[in-house]
């Protein structure tokens, strides 16, 4: 009886697990799909960077004062780029935060990027108060943003969350359409 229930029982785990594989693939193609269509706006957090916040010396102009990608998010980084090529994704412009991990995810995913100071981090209590002007002007932006391809903006958790009030892990990836509605999300890398 045990061993007759206990076949039962890891049949349906299997189908579960296969099932459950087939819908994240499926979920990845169609959003696949809506990049390749353009006209869509891309939020990334930077990829691993091991602690929280900002260092007290931390100074914009010197990345040795900062949290810093470490191997993992070097290799985060390179996959997220891999991601947008090999499925053909096409781009009108990346925009990163001054900071340094953002910068750094942004080289080695895109190569290309320009920094945009509405995308810097606000979480330590030294830059609260950019908080307010950062999100007007980053709504502003986007509300005159006309590309036809894709927008990448790669910034912070505090940034995402106060955006689209999603919270997101390292490398996480946001697809919003161009009134910032959360169309999906992929992180796998």
């Amino acid at each position: 009886m045990f061993k007759k229930m206990f076949k039962i029982i890891n049949k349906i785990i299997i189908i579960f697990l296969i099932s459950l594989s087939f819908s994240n693939v499926f979920a990845d193609e169609k959003l696949i799909n809506e990049l390749k269509k353009g006209e869509k706006i891309v939020f990334i957090r930077h990829a691993i960077a091991p602690g929280s916040g900002d260092p007290e010396n931390f100074n914009i102009k010197n990345c040795g004062t900062q949290r810093n990608l470490n191997y993992q998010g070097i290799e985060q980084s390179k996959k997220i780029g891999l991601f947008f090529s090999k499925n053909n994704i096409p781009i009108d412009l990346v925009l990163s935060s001054e900071w340094c991990r953002c910068k750094d995810t942004a080289k080695l995913a895109f190569k290309s990027f320009k920094t945009f100071n509405a995308l810097n981090s606000f979480f330590s209590s030294r830059f609260q108060k950019n908080k307010e002007n950062q999100v007007r002007d980053l709504i502003k932006y986007l509300k005159n943003w006309g590309g036809k391809n894709n927008l990448i903006l790669v910034t912070h958790y505090v940034v995402i969350l106060e955006m689209l009030n999603k919270p997101v892990s390292s490398g996480e990836i946001v697809i919003t359409d161009k009134k910032l509605n959360v169309l999906g999300t992929i992180n796998k890398y």
